[in-house]
């Protein structure tokens, strides 16, 4: 199931089983630490080794792991969701109501939940941290497009909050779960953004609270005392096992895996591919989880160039050996694409046979278009080279070696793949005027709505696609209802139509791959491939 809510008016979701929750996808061991370690204790520090500073702690503000990983341990959400079966389920919110055109929620509180200045977790603090993220505009990287229909919020009594939308938004309830619409104290509200930035004023309900950020160094997180609200689906009630988290800042890849290595640090994210292979033994363990959402694609300009013909569209899709970039640039722990949308994502539609590599179809397909083999290896038509350029930055250190290994790729059939770096400003910069033949980029969510956020003409419109098409079309439906049968024939719809034409190719998922020391345990995901730390423990000295 993936929605956890009525696909009728004033139908009122049922609570969920507190079934507990195992590491969502991970190493042969688990992630879980050696075996013998014994039952989870509580007490000790947890430090863990992060590849960037976080500009910002406030989870409202930003969309960097980095930071989202700190935000979750800090602030709970009026939902979860279940990263194995994509279900929405309890948290601080004990059940909800949605109207037929997914237009207003109504969420009834659980009443025992507190922020760690000892205010309530109640209606109207649900409603100040939404008109708070709201009001934050631009700066609510992932917040302000959850909200963009967002008209406000009504404190039905204490513990029951109605929220309400200009537009159909079944995103939302997904939205709901994550840290990005997590719930702020009235009184974070009193501080500026910039301040809850650095941590001032960070004011959650979460199992953890804010104690220390020196930029570029470390950030210091220490255990809520008291703290059993937990969500249903963590491991365990109560409160957490560690009485302090070190996020340590460590930027180089090798200076990182070398602190693992040598004891100063208990674990890491962002272990690079070159490395992944002395995490798999020797008392170590190797946690991974492919991201949701959509996965790294050459996002095509339909308007633009070489690309404004379908077929050449659909060559380029055929001619990429998606196989051999994850096995030959990347590693085992990364899967080459089935669809748009990654395969952790719920309603995932699996378009593997779409995506076969197929170079003499690719060839086919151009012959018949025209193009003919030029005196370079490249295709020509009318004095036109076969040629586009893909803008990328540097985000995911192996973008530049799987792009080039694409290059090499595309060659074999004729195809000149121009590779330019730029800035993530720059590229931002061109991809809102519309400047760049190929986008090359991926965006983690938990819930198939990206693809509205990215596809349709009334949002990104990356494909730069005429109004009222048929991909709007279902772009709309899947926006307009919970229900997950028709919600789920639309998105399946969607993902084959941008499959079908190319409107953007497929290359492959992003995954989280973290490492475990022998003392650390039970490091874990949330659904979107975030660290969860409710449950991790630390045994030895």
């Amino acid at each position: 199931m993936f929605g956890h809510g009525p696909s009728h008016p004033a139908r009122t979701t049922a609570l969920a089983l507190a079934l507990p929750l195992l590491l969502a996808a991970c190493s042969s061991a688990g992630g879980t630490g050696t075996t013998e370690a014994g039952p989870p204790r509580s007490g000790g520090t947890l430090r863990l080794g992060i590849s960037s500073n976080p500009d910002c702690l406030d989870p409202q503000q930003v969309g960097t792991n980095a930071a989202l990983n700190v935000g979750r341990q800090l602030t709970d959400s009026l939902t979860d969701q279940d990263p194995t079966t994509g279900q929405i389920t309890p948290w601080l919110a004990e059940r909800w109501e949605v109207n037929a055109d997914s237009t207003s929620f109504t969420f009834h509180l659980r009443t025992d939940a507190t922020f760690s200045d000892g205010s309530p977790v109640d209606a109207n603090a649900v409603k100040t941290s939404f008109d708070g993220i709201k009001a934050l505009g631009a700066k609510s990287l992932l917040g302000s497009s959850y909200l963009a229909a967002y008209q406000g919020s009504t404190v039905l009594d204490a513990s029951t909050v109605r929220i309400d939308f200009s537009a159909p938004s079944a995103q939302f309830l997904q939205a709901s779960s994550t840290m990005s619409l997590s719930v702020l104290a009235p009184a974070a509200y009193q501080r500026t953004a910039e301040q809850r930035c650095q941590g001032e004023g960070l004011i959650g309900s979460g199992p953890f609270v804010f104690s220390s950020f020196k930029p570029n160094q470390e950030i210091v997180l220490t255990k809520r005392t008291g703290y059993h609200w937990g969500s249903p689906l963590w491991q365990h009630q109560g409160e957490a096992y560690l009485d302090r988290i070190d996020f340590k800042v460590v930027p180089e890849p090798a200076v990182r895996t070398g602190s693992l290595v040598s004891g100063q640090l208990d674990a890491i994210t962002d272990v690079q591919p070159v490395d992944e292979p002395q995490f798999t033994t020797a008392g170590f363990t190797e946690p991974v989880r492919p991201n949701p959402g959509i996965v790294f694609n050459l996002h095509a300009n339909t308007t633009r160039g070489v690309l404004a013909d379908e077929a050449v569209r659909q060559a380029v899709s055929k001619g990429i050996n998606r196989a051999e970039v994850t096995s030959t640039v990347l590693t085992p722990n990364y899967k080459p694409a089935t669809s748009i949308l990654g395969s952790a994502t719920p309603l995932h539609t699996d378009l593997s046979a779409q995506l076969a590599y197929d170079p003499a179809g690719a060839t086919a397909l151009l012959e018949a278009d025209g193009w003919v083999a030029g005196p370079d290896g490249i295709r020509v038509k009318a004095g036109q080279r076969l040629t586009a350029s893909v803008i990328f930055s540097s985000v995911f250190n192996q973008n530049q070696s799987v792009l080039e290994l694409i290059q090499q790729q595309l060659r074999r059939i004729g195809f000149d793949l121009r590779i330019e770096l730029h800035t993530n400003t720059e590229n931002t910069q061109r991809q809102q005027s519309g400047d760049y033949d190929f986008l090359w980029y991926n965006v983690t969510r938990s819930d198939p709505d990206i693809l509205r956020q990215h596809f349709s003409t009334k949002a990104g419109n990356r494909s730069r696609l005429t109004p009222g098409n048929p991909l709007d079309e279902v772009l709309d439906q899947q926006a307009a209802t919970v229900a997950e049968d028709v919600r789920g024939l639309a998105v399946d719809q969607a993902q084959r139509l941008i499959v079908e034409h190319a409107y953007a190719i497929p290359v492959f998922e992003l995954t989280q791959v973290h490492a475990l020391g022998p003392n650390a345990h039970d490091i874990g995901f949330e659904a979107s491939s975030r660290l969860r730390l409710f449950d991790a423990w630390v045994s030895g000295s």
